[in-house]
């Protein structure tokens, strides 16, 4: 316990970045995810497309050349220097972003559940698509998710120690500093999975306290 005890500080500043980075990332990629999702099954050709061409490219670009982008090629463009709340900004739009894409497909296979029969009725209604898709569709599609969607937000946690590599302060950064202080690298890995473990728990926690709760609300 030393290894912690002795390092409070820089244990507390590394768990403060990544659920900085998890919880901005994440509510980017929900909101983000959502609208893609409801792209991917509306009426409209354009927006399907879009929708469509956003999510094949941006999921199937690796995490790691989805950071070098926003790190070295954005910057340039934008005239922004690399200070630390600019790389953190960067780094929760670079999450946020490429977990949009998981979002999205969870979201559409969640609307992809809900009867036909419901929205075609709302639709005679005279409500719409706009209105269907969040009056209907959505508060039924995010109901039969919540398994798969907790899933991507585990990912999300996780992939947030890609941000270590592009100097971004988190859990991943976490051994190298301790190395400087001369600390047992391993030993400091291994709690790194143990802070890891005990947020997954946590989420699969949260995971089955709304599957409860809302199987009783039906």
């Amino acid at each position: 316990m030393g290894i912690i005890t002795d390092n409070l500080d820089l244990w507390s500043s590394t768990l403060l970045g990544t659920l900085v980075l998890f919880f901005a990332g994440g509510l980017l990629a929900l909101v983000l995810g959502t609208i893609v999702g409801a792209m991917r099954v509306s009426p409209i050709p354009v927006a399907r497309a879009v929708g469509t061409f956003y999510v094949n490219t941006i999921r199937n670009t690796p995490l790691t050349l989805v950071f070098f982008a926003f790190a070295f090629a954005l910057p340039p463009l934008l005239g922004l220097r690399l200070t630390g709340d600019v790389s953190l900004t960067l780094a929760i739009c670079a999450l946020g972003i490429y977990t949009a894409t998981y979002v999205a497909e969870t979201i559409r296979s969640g609307i992809n559940t809900v009867p036909v029969g419901q929205a075609e009725a709302a639709r005679a209604l005279g409500l719409t698509f706009g209105q269907v898709m969040t009056l209907v569709v959505l508060p039924q599609a995010f109901r039969s998710v919540i398994p798969p969607m907790m899933s991507v937000f585990i990912a999300l946690l996780k992939n947030t120690t890609v941000a270590a590599g592009f100097s971004v302060v988190n859990l991943g950064s976490v051994r190298s500093y301790l190395s400087e202080r001369g600390e047992n690298q391993f030993v400091a890995i291994l709690w790194v999975m143990v802070v890891f473990v005990v947020l997954v728990l946590l989420l699969s926690w949260l995971q089955r306290t709304f599957e409860n709760r809302w199987k009783v609300a039906r």
